[in-house]
């Protein structure tokens, strides 16, 4: 079509000849490479280590946590970021490092023994020991994003 002028051509043909068809024998015979997948698709998943995160032991143990509550602030001791560790052994021995809020907290006294009395009555736990330690010292920033939206603080 050339400029100015409003005629189209249009030409005809007969037939189209279609393009040949791909066919699997006509394929190079080119060994296949291994799946790098193959062996982590076969494994069995492992069997589940009550003892350790996401076992059901442990879970319990992290469920009777969450169970216990700072009586000056309405947030869980593990949500607060006073747990510094839960350790479950095969014997069922139940070893958790926590912290309090300060020192000179009210219940300094009393809730290192409640923790241990709750993790202690966990079917499963043979008995439970507290480590309650300073360093690091609790700041407000080791709270879950949970315990800082019921505080107000996201």
């Amino acid at each position: 079509m050339s400029e100015g002028s409003d005629k189209i051509e249009v030409q005809e043909v007969a037939a189209v000849t279609a393009p040949p068809r791909a066919r699997v024998e006509d394929a190079a015979e080119v060994p296949r490479e291994r799946d790098y997948l193959t062996g982590f698709l076969q494994q069995k998943p492992a069997g589940d280590k009550p003892g350790e995160p996401g076992g059901a032991l442990y879970e319990g143990v992290i469920d009777a946590l969450k169970d216990i509550f700072d009586p000056e602030i309405p947030v869980n001791i593990y949500d607060l970021g006073l747990i510094y560790g839960v350790e479950v052994t095969d014997e069922g021995q139940a070893i958790v490092t926590m912290t309090l809020t300060t020192p000179h907290c009210p219940v300094a006294e009393s809730m290192p023994a409640e923790v241990e009395m709750r993790v202690a009555a966990v079917p499963g736990i043979a008995f439970a020991d507290v480590n309650l330690v300073w360093d690091p010292p609790w700041d407000p920033q080791k709270m879950s994003d949970d315990a800082k939206l019921e505080l107000g603080m996201l």
